[in-house]
This record gives C-alpha cells, sequence and structure tokens, in this order.
C-alpha cells in the first residue's frame, strides 16, 4: 500500500491544479475570437457602376453585388485586406458583415465621416436606396478581425 501513495498523492495534485485552472480561467477562454474594436457610428456609401471586370485594390475582380467594402486610404490605421466588419444601419437596425477587399479614395472628415465604401448589393441589403441615390447611409461600423 505504500506505494500506491504517491501515485495517489500525484493524482490528486494533478487532479488540484486540473481544478484551479478550470476556475481561473474565464468561460469561453479557449474559444475566444480576436478583440474586437468599438462599434464606430460613420457615413457608408457605395461603388455606384464599375466597368465589366474592374479589379479591386486586393486584385480580386469586382463584385458589386457581394458583401465586401473598401476603406479611405485616410483612414488610420488601415484594415487589412480580408478584415471583416459588421455594418448596421442606424436608422432601421439592418446588419451585415462584409469583408475589406479594397481602398477608396474618399475621405473621412468631421463634414462628411465617410468610413466604408460598400458594393451597391451590400448598400440596398442594409436598406440604402440606390434609384434615386440617397448617397449614403449612417452606419456603425464594428471591426470582427
Amino acid at each position: 500500500m505504500r506505494r500506491m501513495r504517491p501515485a495517489v498523492r500525484v493524482g490528486a495534485a494533478a487532479a488540484a491544479v486540473c481544478a484551479m485552472v478550470a476556475v481561473a480561467a474565464p468561460a469561453g477562454a479557449a474559444e475566444s475570437a480576436p478583440a474586437r474594436q468599438a462599434a464606430e457610428t460613420c457615413w457608408a456609401t457605395h461603388y455606384g457602376p464599375q466597368p465589366p471586370g474592374a479589379l479591386t485594390a486586393s486584385g480580386e475582380l469586382f463584385d458589386n453585388n457581394a458583401d465586401t467594402a473598401a476603406t479611405s486610404l485616410t483612414r488610420n490605421p488601415q484594415l487589412p485586406f480580408g478584415t471583416l466588419v459588421r455594418v448596421t444601419n442606424v436608422a432601421n437596425g439592418a446588419s451585415l458583415v462584409v469583408r475589406i477587399n479594397d481602398r477608396g479614395t474618399f475621405q473621412q472628415t468631421p463634414a462628411e465621416p465617410k468610413c466604408l465604401d460598400l458594393t451597391d448589393g451590400a448598400f440596398s441589403r442594409l436598406g440604402g436606396v440606390l434609384n434615386p441615390d440617397q448617397g449614403h447611409i449612417v452606419v456603425t461600423q464594428e471591426v470582427l478581425g
């Protein structure tokens, strides 16, 4: 029996350590996603007509119906290509996730806080009106990663 005691003690110690780790670790810590940035309110515009075969700044073939967007070249820091952003229309609560695949030449200023240039499809799905063109919608954007 003496030979079993050390094994029992090691087993008990290991169980105690596991219990402490389980208690100390927050729920879902192993599944935690990259840190999200707080939602920011700004204007989302849309591309409008694009020539067939147009490419985005990331080199993808432009699809004016995809859930993709361009960020301003003046944005600091720039969002890397492939970044996912949840965009929510403040007026109606419609929301979707877009993927950044382009850069825009528009500027974000206090008078015109333009943050994203959405495809026409994404703009419409958020409730934006293309004809007659309403120009922009007020949205919140949340960088998901």
